[in-house]
């Protein structure tokens, strides 16, 4: 090769090399084994580019201090990256530091909170101030994600903030609390937050208030026993014009003090619900894979606290989900309290999926209800005759039946009468144009609230909880993105003693054993090759020389 070849191979490498680089803030190319590929966008978000006029812009804001000593905000870069990868140019990317003086002070104000936490700088703990939050701008209308520490549902909260953004809606859920002795800030705190943060506008609806009929979803959590038929009839209107609904209801009442149980007494609901085409029985779902429960006892002057298996409070595991249905596909599990069973009888034109089921060896009570631990003896009164797999949430679809067809207004409680009726006359309200609805009932209003943390299932229960409300609102296609990398399960999954026992087993001899003698093996196999080689080497010749 002459010298004139080298320059040419040398500029044409130097070419090559400059194309690559020109070319790399347009490609991306990514390697992700995960097992649900958490570390990669789905294909919903890579075509969000079809539904975009103009330019998004995600901006990261993330402080130098947290880069340096943390992985994390290089995995949140790099998802956000992969947006304007795909976007073709529609979602423009932007990183910054809000420790800069020049942004510094106006970071705070659009909405991004500062963290405190602790970070190790040259082997010293130090307390410092970060931030690490994203702001998606589109036209004139800007979403913040407030904090940032995580993958788990980032791609879902971006991707649902660029939607709505782009389409200019709002998204909205109503929540009714039907239960008379609890209040949406204190009992149901954790769901209305996680609603929040997730992007949705809450709205309180009181029993007896007019639901929009352009609401998108409502939640109704308990009410069997408190809300009147007027309110059940409210609901049943908002149903009839196409309204979707989540019913969180109780087919047994336990009180917290003492932990008695009694059948709920329905004023209404639940035989509404029945008309639907869901049973909610009143009776009191038991299961092997179950949660533990703190009590306290009185042993002359000293108090005892316990910690039991409590077969009343469930486990669902994730085996337990439909994977045929979108909402438990990718199912993480829950945590019931006190749940009811469910039957299905979907009425014509109605179509009724199963959500999640108890494990088979599930049982009833069902004559005689009993909750507090000190009676453990008698939970298992009727396992024999009940035993076995119980449904614990369904969905229906379609265009329901009224519960009130043909029957007037009822009158509100309280109310005036002469303002309820007209010429002594009962009033009519002009007939709703039916659409088809969505439902979902749980057998459980408690999974909902605040005894979630008990046993730190409120990732389980508001994970579920949102995927609800987004496939109420017609979003099917965000319910798939969120936890697209599963939960870790429990480690408790085998509730068969003989099986656990010979898992155990198994488990001990392969650790003890199996994998010790393995190793010792292989060392006396390489031991054996090398004196082999050894051997037939010949020794040199003395005097030799190489």
């Amino acid at each position: 090769m002459n010298r004139n070849q080298a320059r040419i191979i040398a500029l044409l490498s130097a070419a090559v090399i400059l194309l690559l680089f020109l070319l790399s803030g347009r490609l991306w190319v990514r390697l992700d084994l995960t097992k649900n590929k958490a570390y990669t966008i789905s294909e919903v978000s890579k075509g969000l580019y079809r539904e975009i006029a103009d330019q998004v812009t995600v901006t990261y804001f993330v402080s130098e201090r947290l880069s340096r000593a943390h992985p994390m905000p290089g995995e949140i870069s790099d998802l956000l990256r992969e947006y304007a990868a795909y976007s073709r140019g529609k979602i423009r990317y932007i990183q910054k530091d809000p420790g800069k003086a020049e942004i510094s002070s106006g970071v705070e104000g659009i909405g991004i909170i500062p963290q405190q936490i602790q970070l190790v700088e040259k082997n010293e703990i130090t307390v410092a101030t970060v931030y690490s939050g994203i702001l998606i701008e589109y036209l004139d209308r800007e979403s913040v994600i407030p904090v940032v520490f995580s993958l788990d549902t980032l791609e879902y909260d971006v991707s649902t903030r660029i939607r709505a953004l782009v389409r200019d809606v709002e998204r909205e859920i109503g929540i009714i609390v039907g239960d008379a002795h609890k209040q949406l800030n204190s009992e149901y705190g954790f769901l209305y937050e996680e609603l929040v943060y997730s992007g949705f506008r809450v709205r309180q609806i009181s029993p007896g208030e007019e639901i929009p009929p352009n609401l998108p979803a409502l939640f109704v959590l308990g009410g069997a026993e408190d809300l009147d038929e007027y309110s059940q009839y409210l609901i049943d209107r908002y149903i009839a014009g196409g309204g979707n609904v989540l019913f969180a209801l109780d087919g047994v009442f336990v009180d917290m003090g003492n932990l008695e149980a009694r059948a709920v007494q329905d004023k209404g609901l639940l035989a509404m619900l029945a008309n639907y085409g869901v049973v909610l029985r009143p009776a009191m779902v038991l299961d092997r894979t179950s949660l533990t429960i703190r009590y306290q006892t009185q042993s002359g002057y000293a108090t005892i606290i316990q910690t039991v298996r409590y077969p009343q409070w469930l486990g669902v595991r994730e085996d337990g989900g439909n994977p045929d249905q979108t909402l438990t596909a990718r199912f993480d599990g829950l945590d019931l309290y006190w749940a009811s069973p469910l039957e299905l009888y979907p009425p014509p034109g109605v179509d009724g999926e199963i959500l999640f089921t108890t494990s088979d060896q599930a049982w009833l009570q069902d004559q005689w209800l009993v909750a507090s631990p000190l009676y453990i003896q008698y939970f298992e009164e009727e396992a024999e005759a009940t035993r076995g797999k119980k449904i614990l949430g369904a969905s229906l679809s379609g265009i329901f039946p009224s519960a009130f067809e043909g029957r007037p207004r009822p009158p509100r409680e309280g109310a005036n009468p002469d303002g309820e009726f007209f010429g002594g006359e009962a009033l009519y309200d002009p007939p709703v144009v039916r659409k088809p609805s969505r439902i979902i009932v749980v057998g459980d209003a408690d999974f909902a609230g605040a005894l979630m943390q008990t046993n730190r299932g409120e990732e389980r229960n508001l994970g579920f909880l949102i995927k609800v409300a987004d496939w109420l609102s017609n979003d099917e296609d965000m319910v798939a993105i969120r936890g697209r990398e599963g939960l870790a399960g429990r480690l408790d999954r085998i509730m068969d003693e003989e099986k656990r026992d010979m898992v155990m087993a198994l488990s001990r001899t392969i650790n003890t054993i199996v994998i010790p003698l393995g190793v010792i093996v292989i060392g006396v196999i390489l031991v054996l090759k090398r004196r082999a080689k050894t051997s037939g080497v010949a020794p040199a010749k003395e005097g030799s020389s190489d």
